[in-house]
Parts: structure tokens; C-alpha cells; sequence
């Protein structure tokens, strides 16, 4: 399906796993996790209790890695029968800090896009998580100076988009979002009329996943890289 881009005046990046690394580290703290619980369940077990036990508290503790760490105690005080040991308890306390901690690690051609993009559309960041992570993160990725507009979302939904078009006056046909979630940063705006490219990163959490039903008939386009964006918005 051809889409024309002409009518874009500001372009949003969704932030993690389309500008740089996240996900990968959530996966490999779950893994980190699952073996300090094995004296007590299987690891599917355990791996099958945290996303449960994640997908319940959302609402209460919202995205990030302070959420994740919150749940990951709750599943291992109830899969230990309320067992579990101070020295345990602090390992997976220590699993969040150092997802806290991480570099930052750049997608290829990030950078080289939005220095090239801002020259001609206005940028602005919409993600979601915890605030003064995502600050953070944003402050050590050495990003910030291209971004009109940072805007840390309590979610990803068509109200949530809708809110921050009216708050900064761009209407929906001008406005292109790019992201990795289909979820959350391409079937909320194309529903909202406005246009959304889709550059996939190689895992994806199950809670963002879609089917095809959910995806069929929408009017989206998918790239490899962000590198391809510059050829489509020449």
C-alpha cells in the first residue's frame, strides 16, 4: 500500500527498541531470575508466574524496569510458599539495579536519522515507562538536543496519543510516529488517522504482540531499519 508522507510537519520515535537496546535486558533478567528460583518451581513455571504476576500489576506500578523488579519479588515470595530468603530477595533486587544501570546501546543509524530528520520535520519522543528512567536513559544516549518535545506516557493507547496531538496542536495527518510495537506505537495512531511506520526489533515482549486480524486492512508501513526512513521521507 503507497502512502504519501508529503503532509508530515512532525515525526514522533517511540524510544526503547527503536532507538536503542531494552527489551533484550528484560529477557535476560527473567532468565536470572528463573535461576534463583529454581529450588522451588521449573523454570517454565516460574517464567509463566512473573509474566502473569507483571501483566496484573501494570495497572498499579505502570512500565519500567522499578514495575518488573516489584513483580518479580511478589512471584517469589509466592512461589516459595512466603520462603524466600533476605540473601535471595536482594539478588533480585541487585537483577534491577543493574537493569538500571545498563549503557546505552544504540540501533544502527539512529543518530544519522534524526540529525538528517530534524533538519525538516519537528521530532518529538512519546515512550513509556517509569520517568526518571526514561530520562535518564534519554540524557545518556546523547539524543536529547534533537527532540522538540519529550513526552514520558503512562501508556500507549489511541486517548494517550490523542491527549499529546491536541496538547502540542498537531493534527493527526501532519503527524508520522515510528516505533517497534505494532501495539503500541502503530495501530493507536493509524486509528486516529494519522500515519505510523513500523521498524521491528528482533524480540518483542508477548504483551505487545498482535495478531493478524488485529493488523489487517490498517494502512501502516514496515521497514528494516530507521535508515530506511530517509529514503522514504526524501
Amino acid at each position: 500500500m503507497e502512502v504519501n508522507y508529503n503532509n508530515i510537519k512532525v515525526i514522533g520515535f517511540d524510544a526503547d527498541d527503536t532507538l536503542w537496546v531494552n527489551e533484550t535486558y528484560f529477557r535476560e533478567a527473567e532468565v536470572a531470575f528463573g535461576n534463583l528460583l529454581v529450588p522451588y518451581e521449573t523454570l517454565n513455571k516460574i517464567d509463566q508466574e512473573l509474566f502473569k504476576t507483571h501483566i496484573k500489576n501494570l495497572p498499579i506500578y505502570g512500565y519500567g524496569v522499578k514495575g518488573f523488579v516489584l513483580s518479580m519479588v511478589e512471584t517469589a515470595i509466592e512461589l516459595s510458599n512466603n520462603d524466600v530468603n533476605a540473601k535471595t530477595m536482594q539478588a533480585i533486587l541487585d537483577i534491577g539495579k543493574d537493569m538500571l544501570e545498563k549503557p546505552i546501546e544504540l540501533l544502527n543509524g539512529v543518530e544519522e536519522v534524526l540529525k538528517e530528520l530534524s533538519k525538516k520535520y519537528r521530532l518529538i519522543l512519546a515512550t513509556k515507562g517509569d520517568l526518571l528512567d526514561q530520562e535518564r536513559k534519554l540524557k545518556k544516549s546523547g539524543l536529547l538536543d534533537y527532540f522538540h518535545h519529550i513526552e514520558v506516557l503512562s501508556d500507549k493507547k489511541e486517548s494517550n496519543y490523542s491527549r499529546l496531538l491536541n496538547h502540542l496542536d498537531i493534527k493527526p495527518s501532519e503527524f508520522l510516529m515510528i516505533g517497534n510495537s505494532l501495539r503500541s506505537d502503530i495501530l493507536p495512531l493509524v486509528n486516529l488517522k494519522a500515519h505510523a511506520i513500523h521498524v521491528p526489533f528482533h524480540t518483542t515482549w508477548i504483551h505487545e504482540q498482535v495478531n493478524k486480524q488485529e493488523t489487517n486492512g490498517k494502512a501502516y508501513k514496515t521497514i528494516k531499519c530507521l535508515r530506511d526512513l530517509l529514503e522514504l521521507l526524501h
